[in-house]
This record gives C-alpha cells, sequence and structure tokens, in this order.
C-alpha cells in the first residue's frame, strides 16, 4: 500500500517538473517583438501597445522587446525584418500603415508569427486584431451632445482611413441623437502624434467655436489646449486626466493587456493559429475612463445605458436610419450597418462639415 502510493507520487512530482520543464523551454523559445509607430511616452496609442507589453513580461516572463517612434513604409519593413532575423518568433506591428510591411516580411518568415493591428490582410502566420473604439466614441457623442454650449464639437482627425472616418461619424450620430442641432468641425493633420501640430489644430477649432475637442491622435496636447481655453476634451487611447483634469469629460480606453497575453501564451503552448479579432465593450478591449464630476448626473445616466447597451447588445451605433453628407440613406431604418460597411467607411454621415480627404 505505501509502495504504491509512493510510486504514484513520485509519478506525480515526475509530471509537475516534466509540465514546468516544458513551461520553462517554452518561455525561454518565445520571444515577442513590438512594432510602435509613435513614441511610448505618448500617453496614447503606444503607449497603451507597451503597457499590454509589459503585461507580458510580468504574467508569463518572457522576454520582449520594442522598438518605438518607427515611420510607416521602408522604415517598417526594415524594422520588423530584424526582429525576425534577431530570433523573434513573435511579432506585434501596431500601426495601420505596417500592414503591407507586415505581410511582406511574413512571407519571408514563414516559421515566425506576425500580429498586425488595425488591418485586414490575413496569411498563414498573421493575425489582425482591433478594437471597436467607435463603440466608446457613440457613447462620448451623447456626453458631448449634452455638454457643448456652442453645438460644435472639434475633432482632430490623423488619417483618412476607415478606423478614423468610423470614430468621428459615431461620435455625430451619438450626439445628435440627443442634440440634432450639433456639427462637428474636423482637421486633418495627417500625423499620428506630433504635440506642436495637434495643439495648433486644437486652437483652430476652438477659434472656429468649438467648446468640446476630440481627437484621433495619440498625445495629451489637445487636452492641454483645451483646459488653457477653458473647454471641454476628451482621451484618446488611454486616460489622460492628468494633463488635463479639469477638462477631461471621460476618455476612450484602449486595454490590449489581455490580448496580448492570450496570444503570446498560444504562442508557447502551440495553439496560435491566424484569425482576426475585433472587441469592444464586451471583450473589455475598449473601456472608458472615469466621467469628469462636473456632468450632470442625468448625463452620466444617459452614457451608462448606451455604453451597457452597446455590451448587451441591445444598441448599435450605426444602426439606422443613417444618412450620408449628402442625404441619401446609407442604412436604412430597422437595420444596422454589417463590419464590411464599417471596415471600408469613406464618406461622412450627416452632421459632419467639411469634405473628406481622398
Amino acid at each position: 500500500m505505501f509502495g504504491s502510493t509512493w510510486k504514484k507520487t513520485i509519478g506525480a512530482l515526475a509530471v509537475a517538473t516534466g509540465m514546468a520543464a516544458a513551461g520553462q523551454a517554452a518561455a525561454e523559445d518565445t520571444k515577442v517583438g513590438f512594432v510602435y509607430v509613435g513614441p511610448i511616452s505618448d500617453h496614447g496609442w503606444s503607449y497603451m501597445h507597451n503597457v499590454g507589453r509589459e503585461a507580458i513580461e510580468k504574467e508569463l516572463g518572457l522576454t520582449t522587446t520594442y522598438v518605438e517612434s518607427v515611420n510607416e513604409g521602408p522604415d517598417a519593413e526594415r524594422v520588423i525584418t530584424k526582429l525576425a532575423k534577431d530570433g523573434h518568433n513573435l511579432i506585434f506591428t501596431t500601426s495601420f500603415g505596417f500592414m503591407n510591411q507586415t505581410l511582406k516580411v511574413a512571407k519571408r518568415f514563414p516559421n515566425v508569427k506576425f500580429e498586425h493591428a488595425t488591418g485586414f490582410r490575413r496569411s498563414d502566420n498573421v493575425s489582425t486584431y482591433s478594437a471597436r473604439f467607435y463603440e466608446g466614441r457613440y457613447v462620448v457623442g451623447h456626453i458631448v451632445g449634452k455638454m457643448t454650449k456652442t453645438n460644435t464639437i472639434g475633432y482632430i482627425a490623423s488619417f483618412p482611413i476607415p478606423e478614423v472616418i468610423r470614430g468621428i461619424n459615431a461620435t455625430i450620430l451619438g450626439a445628435r441623437k440627443v442634440n440634432p442641432d450639433v456639427q462637428i468641425k474636423v482637421v486633418w493633420v495627417n500625423t499620428w502624434v506630433d504635440p506642436g501640430k495637434e495643439g495648433d489644430a486644437a486652437k483652430a477649432l476652438i477659434d472656429q467655436g468649438a467648446d468640446v475637442i476630440m481627437q484621433h491622435t495619440d498625445s495629451p496636447s489637445p487636452l492641454q489646449v483645451a483646459q488653457n481655453r477653458g473647454v471641454w476634451a476628451v482621451g484618446q487611447a488611454s486616460d489622460m486626466k492628468t494633463f488635463a483634469p479639469k477638462s477631461q469629460l471621460t476618455a476612450i480606453i484602449d486595454n490590449w493587456a489581455p490580448y496580448y497575453v492570450a496570444r503570446a501564451k498560444a504562442a508557447m503552448d502551440g495553439s496560435w493559429k491566424s484569425e482576426d479579432t475585433w472587441g469592444g465593450f464586451k471583450s473589455g478591449m475598449v473601456q472608458l475612463a472615469d466621467y469628469n464630476e462636473a456632468i450632470p448626473a442625468d448625463v452620466v445616466k444617459l452614457a451608462e445605458e448606451v455604453r451597457v447597451g452597446i455590451t448587451d447588445g441591445s444598441i448599435h451605433p450605426f444602426a439606422g436610419p443613417i444618412k450620408n453628407q449628402a442625404g441619401e440613406v446609407i442604412v436604412p431604418e430597422g437595420e444596422v450597418a454589417d463590419d464590411k460597411t464599417l471596415l471600408g467607411m469613406n464618406f461622412y454621415v450627416e452632421g459632419v462639415q467639411g469634405e473628406l480627404p481622398q
């Protein structure tokens, strides 16, 4: 009896030791690389991707590497190639403009796994992932539609790609649900992060009557300008309250860490496969920062009802009827825009001022 129990115990210990050794080997064999379009000090997009990278190190004990402020184009291909050559077998490329370069390098390194953020092209060793940021912007639209006194929202936009256009449209759709007179004015800065350009754009929009500043760029400069000029603002990608505690109404937070940890685990245990992920409130990939205490209680209640509705599926930000600037019905009443329409969005809806750059 004792001998049998002892053998079982020894066997269990051997299995546990073997599993631990295998796990250690998997950790040693998995090297993760990240490519950022901006600096990790931007306190926005790249900053939050780097928070996710740090979560991989903390939770899984893996070795990670990052390269920041990489230009979209030949520089990106060079950086991605070097990471692959240096033994990184899981590489995250975190900007839309890295898509073609990621696919090109992936073709040359079929044994390396690649993850491309916000893109739409995949291959056997390239996955894509993004967040439904527009869900957060739709909720914020309800807030800013209530908070504006001038009925003018200023929006600092980076590049005219579907992801950015969706955010602008979602904002005005939400705002006009509570305030049919509101409009959005857009300034395109053609950069993801440039504090000087972003700040100048915020000043120009305020000079044009905007009393709320939103952005799809990555530095806190617009919020700082907003606070200096005494208008409201919304943080981008992370909670930027420390930069504008009086002006920030809330912030749309990109929560990448759980996804990064899960995908790194999959690479370690062999379950990784090419797939597309597009998460929102329900998955926790999109979150909202605490609401400014200056927001009236009834507006907070409304915002939370919309957030909960999006999460449980009872509310869709792009539910019809939706018209474009020309007054043409794009989404009929009783229907919602499907993901194909959202992913290819190349038009402004009613309420957005100016022409969409081509």
